[in-house]
């Protein structure tokens, strides 16, 4: 749960702490709209991915299921800054499917955390395999990272790409290569 009242004292305490004035007029409301913001952006601490990708379905497809371009934002838990982009997540069925829209809120629960985009993906691919007991799983995500375009090295538009493969996808090189096929189909 998150604490909302230390999330304001300790955005009034960095504002001080940069020398800003937290009783001026546009700072007055800001711990407080931080505490709701940090509410929203961080709600996957509060959920488990295995309560969306319990709605399955019957079925006797055993092809791979592709949902891509699922776009997400998190924060990197090193500089507590932005990283946001799409997630490519594939499985292949085990007799039963699941809702497309669980996979881009299983996506969700794993990148609305202070997170590394290395394991958020590994996140997404475990989650797969063992609450939805998929036969293999695959997932990319591509990610811009603002601890490396607005400060540090300062590279905008580079990009980080992290794949997990698990199941059938490790065993079969065809199965990853039709994956990156579908990834470059029709956009």
């Amino acid at each position: 749960m998150v604490d909302k009242k230390k999330i304001e004292t300790a955005v009034q305490m960095l504002l001080e702490g940069i020398g800003e004035d937290p009783a001026r007029e546009g700072l007055v409301e800001t711990p407080a709209r931080i505490a709701r913001m940090y509410e929203e952006i961080f709600a996957g601490m509060q959920e488990d991915a295995a309560d969306h990708l319990q709605k399955t379905f019957t079925s006797s497809n055993t092809g791979i299921v592709l949902e891509k371009d699922i776009t997400f934002y998190s924060m990197c838990e090193h500089h507590m800054l932005p990283f946001y982009g799409k997630a490519h997540v594939a499985y292949i069925p085990n007799g039963k499917v699941v809702g497309l829209s669980k996979l881009a809120r299983t996506v969700d629960v794993f990148a609305k955390r202070l997170q590394l985009q290395e394991q958020m993906t590994d996140q997404i691919a475990d989650a797969l395999m063992e609450d939805l007991g998929v036969a293999g799983a695959m997932v990319m995500t591509e990610a811009e990272h603002m601890c490396m375009t607005m400060r540090g090295i300062k590279k905008p538009g580079s990009s980080t790409v992290s794949i997990a493969v698990r199941g059938k996808f490790e065993e079969d090189e065809a199965l990853r290569n039709t994956f990156f096929e579908m990834l470059r189909g029709s956009k």
